[in-house]
């Protein structure tokens, strides 16, 4: 019976794809010398839609990435996604003096974000996207900033269930409000 859990959790943790973000080592000082620890930053997806993130500390770096990436698998948030490959809108997030700003972008144009965020999209299977990181270019803030601005992403069927409308209706909606503001933009 045991032998069959095990089983299990190895294939649900094998569907887990996880990036090391950052390690940073810290040193205690102690009567004699230093004392050195990690802690590591971990995102952890399934390219699917859904992606976590985590930190973890130890006095050896595989003990701390393994904290991390337990702690990535705990925290983890469903992200809805435009035909799987990239965001429904624009969005933008912050956190503390990270600020970043996540686009959605035509097929082919690839993962345009820097370090971090990076990382975030690939484990979140996001294949086009462009990112800009405004603020802070510490990795924690950076990832928090990217994570914020996922949450408040939101879906067609989301936003129409909420409304209480029909998804089709919803973007007929859109579609007339383009093409009534395109004819006020030539005239202007």
């Amino acid at each position: 019976m045991a032998r069959q859990e095990n089983r299990d959790r190895e294939e649900r943790d094998s569907e887990f794809v996880d990036k090391l973000v950052h390690i940073n080592r810290v040193a205690k000082v102690v009567k004699g010398g230093r004392r050195f620890g990690f802690a590591a930053l971990v995102v952890v997806g399934d390219q699917k839609g859904r992606v976590g993130f985590g930190h973890g500390k130890a006095r050896e770096v595989p003990e701390a990435i393994r904290k991390a990436t337990e702690a990535a698998k705990r925290t983890m948030i469903r992200v809805p996604l435009r035909e799987g490959r990239t965001l429904h809108h624009d969005v933008e997030g912050r956190h503390g003096a990270g600020k970043v700003l996540l686009r959605a972008a035509p097929a082919g144009t690839g993962i345009i974000a820097g370090g971090p965020m990076r990382a975030v999209f690939e484990t979140l299977g996001v294949q086009d996207v462009v990112a800009k990181s405004l603020g802070t270019s510490n990795p924690y803030n950076m990832v928090r900033a990217t994570f914020a601005a996922l949450t408040k992403e939101d879906s067609p069927r989301s936003v129409a269930a909420r409304r209480g409308l029909k998804v089709s209706v919803l973007q007929s909606r859109r579609r007339d409000n383009t093409d009534d503001a395109a004819p006020a933009a030539a005239e202007a």
